[in-house]
C-alpha cells in the first residue's frame, strides 16, 4: 500500500526534484546564448565584464544578470581551461547563487561549478571569498580557476599561512579571494585587535562559497578558533591562594576521585571567604559574586592541585619544573602542560618557578564567523544527512544536484564478524583477491592508528607496494589520492584524507604531468614524454574499467552516515563502474556502544562459526538508526554550545563595532567627555547620595576620589560647607572644573595629538578589559552547570551573569580611560613612539575528535614581520619591526618594551 506522501511524490516529484526542475528555463536560456557567445572574440567576451558592471551601477541586481553572466563564464571556461560546464553544473551554480548548499557527487566538478556564482557575485565589486579546507587546495584552485577569472578581467588572490599583513590586504582587495576557513577567521580576529583602520586586512563579508561545507561548518565547527597570548606575571596570586589550602580541614571540601573533581563544602566556602577577605582578594561579600568568578577558578585549581594530583604519580618535579606523567604509559611528558591555570597551581604547590599562562586574546566559532556573510553558500558530496543543522544554524537549504551520468557503483550489504581479528582477516583476503584481478582499491579507516595497524597486518601477510595515507601532508596526500585509481593500487587512508582531489581510474593525468615533467624545458623531448604519459594513463584506465572500477573497502562504520557516504562516493565518478563494501565486527566502537553483547550471544546461539560473517539488509538499517541517534546527539551538543557562544558573540559584535567607530572618528572629544561625566556622576552619587542630609555627605571621601581618579584637587569639603548648596550644584562645579582642565590639555597638546592619544588609550584599555572579560566568561562557563542542581536554567543564569560582567567591563572602561587621560602628559620624544603593537599571539584550533591542536600554538605573525635584534637601530623605531611586549626595549633604556616605547608616558 502506497502512502499519500509517496503517491504525491510519484505524481509531482520530491521537493528537491521540483526545485531542480525550476532552474530548467534558465538553463535553456543560457544554452540559447551559447552560439552567440562563441562568435565573440576574446576581447569582446572579456568586455562583457565591464558591460555587466555598468548595468549593476545603473540599478540591476546580480540575479538579473544570471543568464548572460553564466553564458559568458561557460564560454570563457571552454577557452581558458578547456572545460565546458554541463547543464547540471549550471544548475549547481544557480543553487549556490541562491544561498543554498549544492550536494554534488565526487567527480562532478564542484570547483568549476563555483566559478559561475563567483564571477556573477564578484561583479558588484564587494569581493567574493571561496573557502577551502587546506592551504594546498586554496593555492591549487586559485591558480587553475584564476586563469578563467583573469581571462574575464577579474583579479584573484589567495590567503595561506605565512603571508605578511600587506600581502593579505592585497589578496583581500582582489575581486575573488581563495582562503582556508582558519585563515579567514584568524584574520577577522586580528583585524579587530588592530589600532588603525588602515592596518586591517579584510574589507567586509559580502559572499562566501564554502567548499567541503560539511567538514568546515559541522565537523570543525565543534571547537572555536582561539588566539592566545602570554599573561602578565600572576605568580603572587597563585602563591597567595595556594597558602590557604593547607589551612583547610577535611570537612571543608569534598573529593570525588572517580570524577576527578574537588568542591568546597558550605563550611569550607565560609572559611575561604574570611581568608580571602583578610588578604584583600575578595570583592563584595560572597565568593560566588559575579566579580569573583576568576578567584573561584583559582581556588578550585589550588584545591585540585593539593587533593587530587599526587607527586610522583601524576607528575614529578625535575630541574625546578613540574613534569606531567602519562597515566597510561607512565612516561614523562616534558613540554606538555595542564591548561586553564592548573599547571600554575601545581607549580605554586611545589614552590617552583611559576611559568606564565596563556590568555585567550580573542576567539570565535565558525558558526558565528560564517553567519556574518550577507550571502553564504556551500558545496559538498554529502550534506543531506545534516540538512536540519544547516537549516537551523545557517539558514541554508540542501539541494541535491543530479549527476551528469547515471551512477553505476554497486553498494553491497555490510559483512559483520564476531571479532576484529576475523574482520581484518576477511579484509586482507578481499584485498588479495581484488588486487589479483587488477582492481584499484581504497581501504578507509576511522583513524590514523587503525590505518597503521592494518598496514602492519598487510606487511605480515606478505603484501608490499601499498600506500598509507594520513590526513597530515596535504600536497603529498593529494598526489597519492590522485593515483589511487591505477589498476591493482592499494591505498589505505583515513576517511577524511585527500578530500578535494578526485580518484580517476588509471590515475590523474594532470597530477602526473605536473609531478613527472617538473623542471623539464619545453621542447620535443617534453612533448614526447607528455604524449607517452597520456597514452599510458588511457591504457591503465581501460584496465581499471575492465576490472570493475574503484573498489572501496571500509574497515568500520563511522558514527556519522555522512563520513561513510563520503568514502563510498570516492568510487563511481562520472558514470564509472565501482563497488563499495563495509566490514564490521562486534568489537567496533559503534557496534560495542549499541548493544553488541546481546547480538554476540544471539549469533553464538545461531551457530555462527569463526571466520563466518552475517550479511543482511536489516543490519544495515539497524546501524543506520544507531548512526542517526549519534548524529542527533552531536547536533544537540553543537546547538547547546552555540547558544552559549551566541551570548559572547553579541558582546563581541558590540566591542568590535565600537573599536571601528573609535578608529574612524576624527574627533573623540565628545566620547571622552561623556565617559568623564558618567564617572563623575557615579562618584558624586556614591559620596553625596540623592536626598541625603548634608551631615550624611562624605565630602572628604569625594575629594580623595576625585584626586585619585581625575588627578585634580578640588575644594569639595569647602563647597560642602556652603549654606544651601545641594548635590546637583557640587556635581556641576566638578564637571565644569574637569571640562576646563580637559580643554586646556587639548590646547597644549594640539587637537591632532590629543585625538591620537585619546584613541590609543581608548583602544588599548578596551582590548585589555575585553581579554579579561573573555577569561571571566570562560571561567563562568566551566561552573555555571552547577546551577542546574538548584533547578535553575544554566543558560539563563549564564546570560544574566554575562550581562552583569559586560556592564562591569563598560564601567571599568569609563573609569580607566578617564583616569589615564587625566594623568597623560605630552613628552617631546613622543613623536618617535611607533604605533601601539599587537601583543605576541599564537593560533589554536583543537581537533574535535583527537583534541590535538591543528596549529600547535604557531605564531600568528609571518617571519618577515620579526626583525633580528642586531638589525635594529636603537635611534630609529622604524627599523624595530614587531617587538614582544616583555622584550627589553630596543632603544636601550633597560626597561621592558611595554613600559617604554610600547606605552604612552603618563605623569
Amino acid at each position: 500500500m502506497v502512502s499519500f506522501g509517496g503517491l504525491a511524490r510519484k505524481i509531482f516529484g520530491s521537493s528537491n526534484e521540483r526545485r531542480v526542475k525550476s532552474y530548467k528555463p534558465q538553463v535553456q536560456a543560457i544554452n540559447a546564448l551559447e552560439e552567440s557567445m562563441k562568435a565573440l572574440s576574446d576581447e569582446q567576451l572579456a568586455a562583457k565584464t565591464v558591460e555587466f558592471r555598468q548595468e549593476i551601477a545603473n540599478g540591476k541586481t546580480v540575479d538579473d544578470l544570471i543568464v548572460p553572466a553564466f553564458a559568458v563564464v561557460r564560454e570563457a571556461a571552454r577557452r581558458s581551461l578547456g572545460l565546458r560546464p554541463f547543464d547540471v553544473q549550471l544548475v549547481g551554480g544557480m543553487i549556490l547563487n541562491s544561498n543554498a548548499i549544492a550536494e554534488m557527487k565526487t567527480g562532478e566538478g564542484k570547483t568549476l561549478v563555483a566559478t559561475l556564482p563567483v564571477y556573477l557575485n564578484a561583479l558588484n565589486g564587494r569581493g567574493v571569498h571561496v573557502v577551502t579546507v587546506n592551504d594546498y587546495l586554496a593555492r591549487r584552485d586559485s591558480q587553475i580557476m584564476g586563469r578563467l577569472y583573469g581571462f574575464l578581467g577579474l583579479t584573484t588572490g589567495v590567503i595561506v599561512h605565512g603571508l605578511s599583513d600587506e600581502e593579505r590586504r592585497e589578496a583581500y582587495a582582489c575581486d575573488i579571494t581563495y582562503a582556508t576557513n582558519n585563515e579567514l577567521g584568524f584574520d577577522y580576529l586580528r583585524d579587530n585587535m588592530k589600532f588603525d583602520r588602515g592596518q586591517m586586512v579584510q574589507r567586509g563579508h559580502a559572499f562566501a562559497i564554502v567548499d567541503e561545507v560539511d567538514s568546515i561548518l559541522v565537523d570543525e565547527a565543534r571547537t572555536p578558533l582561539i588566539i592566545s597570548g602570554p599573561l602578565d606575571d600572576r605568580s603572587d596570586l597563585y602563591n597567595a591562594i595556594d597558602a590557604f589550602v593547607p589551612l583547610l580541614s577535611p570537612e571543608d571540601y569534598e573529593i570525588d576521585e572517580k570524577q576527578r573533581s574537588a568542591n568546597f563544602s558550605e563550611a569550607g566556602t565560609e572559611k575561604l571567604e574570611n581568608l580571602l577577605r583578610e588578604a584583600g582578594l575578595l570583592k563584595g561579600n560572597s565568593l560566588y559574586d559575579v566579580e569573583n568568578v576568576a578567584i573561584v577558578h583559582h581556588v578550585n585549581n589550588a584545591l585540585k592541585a593539593h587533593k587530587l594530583f599526587q607527586r610522583d604519580k601524576d607528575y614529578i618535579v625535575r630541574n625546578n619544573e613540574v613534569v606531567i606523567i602519562d597515566e597510561f604509559t607512565g612516561r614523562m611528558m616534558p613540554g606538555r602542560r595542564y591548561s586553564d591555570g592548573q599547571h600554575q597551581a601545581l607549580e605554586a604547590k611545589e614552590r617552583v618557578q611559576i611559568q606564565p599562562e596563556n590568555q585567550t586574546l580573542a576567539s570565535i566559532t565558525f558558526q558565528n564567523y560564517f553567519r556574518m556573510y550577507d550571502k553564504l553558500a556551500g558545496m559538498t558530496g554529502t550534506a543531506s544527512t545534516e540538512a536540519e543543522e544547516f537549516a537551523n544554524i545557517y539558514g541554508l537549504d540542501v539541494v541535491e544536484v543530479p549527476t551528469n551520468l547515471p551512477i553505476k557503483r554497486i553498494d553491497e550489504d555490510d559483512e559483520v564478524y564476531r571479532t576484529a581479528e576475523e574482520k581484518y582477516k576477511a579484509i586482507i583476503a578481499e584485498i588479495r583477491e581484488a588486487q589479483s584481478r587488477g582492481q584499484p582499491l581504497l581501504v578507509g579507516t576511522t583513524s590514523i592508528e587503525k590505518s597503521e595497524l592494518l598496514a602492519e597486518m598487510l606487511k605480515q601477510s606478505g603484501f608490499s607496494g601499498f600506500q598509507v595515507l594520513n590526513a597530515r601532508y596535504h600536497e603529498q596526500e593529494a598526489y597519492i589520492v590522485s593515483q589511487a585509481g591505477v589498476p591493482g593500487a592499494v591505498t589505505i587512508a583515513t576517511n577524511m584524507a585527500g578530500r578535494g582531489t578526485d580518484i580517476q581510474l588509471g590515475g590523474n593525468i594532470d597530477m602526473r604531468l605536473e609531478h613527472e615533467l617538473a623542471g623539464m624545458e619545453a621542447g620535443p623531448e617534453r612533448d614526447a614524454k607528455e604524449a607517452a604519459i597520456r597514452e599510458e594513463v588511457q591504457q591503465l584506465k581501460q584496465k581499471a574499467l575492465a576490472a570493475g572500477g574503484l573498489y572501496v573497502i571500509a574497515t568500520e562504520r563511522h558514527e556519522s552516515r555522512r563520513i561513510d557516504n563520503q568514502l563510498r562516493g570516492r568510487s563511481g565518478r562520472q558514470g564509472d563502474p565501482g563497488r563499495s563494501k563495509f566490514y564490521l565486527s562486534l568489537q567496533d566502537d559503534l557496534m560495542r556502544i549499541f548493544g553488541s553483547d546481546r547480538m554476540d550471544s544471539m549469533l553464538q546461539k545461531l551457530g555462527l562459526k569463526e571466520g563466518e560473517a552475517i550479511v543482511h539488509p536489516w543490519i544495515n538499517k539497524a546501524l543506520e538508526r544507531a548512526q542517526k541517534k549519534v548524529e542527533a546527539r552531536n547536533f544537540d551538543i553543537r546547538k547547546n554550545l552555540l547558544k552559549y557562544d551566541d551570548v559572547l558573540n553579541d558582546q563581541r559584535k558590540v566591542i568590535f563595532e565600537q573599536r571601528i567607530e573609535l578608529m574612524d572618528a576624527e574627533d573623540l572629544t565628545e566620547t571622552v567627555a561623556d565617559m568623564r561625566h558618567e564617572v563623575i556622576e557615579g562618584l558624586v552619587s556614591r559620596y553625596i547620595p540623592e536626598r541625603a542630609y548634608a551631615e550624611q555627605w562624605d565630602a572628604e571621601g569625594l575629594r580623595n576620589a576625585i584626586r585619585e581618579t581625575l588627578n585634580m584637587d578640588l575644594p569639595v569639603t569647602d563647597w560642602a560647607k556652603e549654606e544651601g548648596i545641594g548635590d546637583e550644584e557640587i556635581r556641576e562645579r566638578i564637571l565644569a572644573a574637569t571640562d576646563a582642565a580637559a580643554a586646556d590639555k587639548a590646547e597644549r597638546f594640539g587637537q591632532e595629538i590629543m585625538t591620537y592619544v585619546e584613541r590609543s588609550i581608548l583602544l588599548q584599555t578596551l582590548d585589555l578589559l575585553w581579554r579579561e572579560h573573555i577569561v571571566n566568561l570562560d571561567h563562568l562557563r566551566s561552573v555555571i552547570g552547577f546551577r542546574g542542581y538548584a533547578q535553575r536554567d544554566p543558560l539563563q543564569e549564564y546570560k544574566s551573569e554575562a550581562f552583569e560582567l559586560f556592564q562591569s567591563l563598560l564601567h571599568n572602561l569609563r573609569q580607566t580611560v578617564t583616569t589615564q587621560l587625566a594623568r597623560a602628559e605630552l613628552v617631546r620624544e613622543a613623536a618617535e613612539v611607533p604605533q601601539p603593537q599587537l601583543p605576541d599571539m599564537e593560533a589554536h584550533h583543537f581537533d574535535p575528535l583527537t583534541g590535538e591542536d591543528d596549529f600547535g600554538g604557531q605564531t600568528m605573525y609571518a617571519a618577515e614581520e620579526v626583525v633580528a635584534v642586531e638589525d635594529r637601530n636603537p635611534q630609529d623605531p622604524a627599523t624595530w619591526g614587531r617587538v614582544g611586549r616583555n622584550e627589553p626595549c630596543p632603544c636601550g633604556s633597560g626597561k621592558k618594551y611595554k613600559h617604554c616605547h610600547g606605552a604612552y608616558e603618563s605623569a
